[in-house]
């Protein structure tokens, strides 16, 4: 699967008052009526308890100078929030970094292996038009060629 290019993210949800974070790949366009998208999350991990138990996510879409980012909410540590520009409008923390974002509710937690997919109802979504999205392939970090 290193070969499936993919668009890099980084969920968000709360535990308590606390922001929760990490770099996803595993993300989707479920639906349009009812607007809904998807995330999978491995089992094991934390935001996966405070996804189920806040009931709301955010996908924050980095855009291709967003590297930093990505990096840094891969990896495990205390605080990933700090220096990090947020907004908290919708109950979860926003990344103003991102060229787009999609704060969804819970609709359904299924099974998917080793992971739990998260079906999200869309309640707010905004996006940059000029941003350009960060891309994930064969274990590295790239950006899309020009249009044509």
């Amino acid at each position: 699967m290193s070969r499936l290019a993919t668009g890099v993210s980084v969920i968000t949800t709360r535990s308590g008052r606390t922001p929760i974070g990490m770099t996803a790949s595993a993300v989707s366009a479920l639906s349009l009526d009812p607007l809904q998208l998807l995330v999978c999350i491995g089992n094991h991990l934390y935001t996966r308890t405070a996804i189920a138990d806040h009931g709301r996510f955010a996908v924050n879409v980095l855009g291709e100078d967003s590297e930093p980012l990505a990096r840094n909410f891969a990896v495990s540590k205390p605080d990933k929030f700090a220096g990090i520009e947020t907004f908290d409008d919708h109950g979860v923390p926003v990344l103003k970094a991102a060229i787009a974002a999609v704060v969804c509710d819970v609709a359904e937690a299924l099974p998917g292996g080793d992971h739990t997919i998260f079906v999200g109802d869309v309640r707010y979504c905004a996006h940059r038009v000029e941003g350009r999205p960060l891309v994930y392939f064969a274990g590295g970090f790239g950006a899309l060629g020009a249009p044509h």
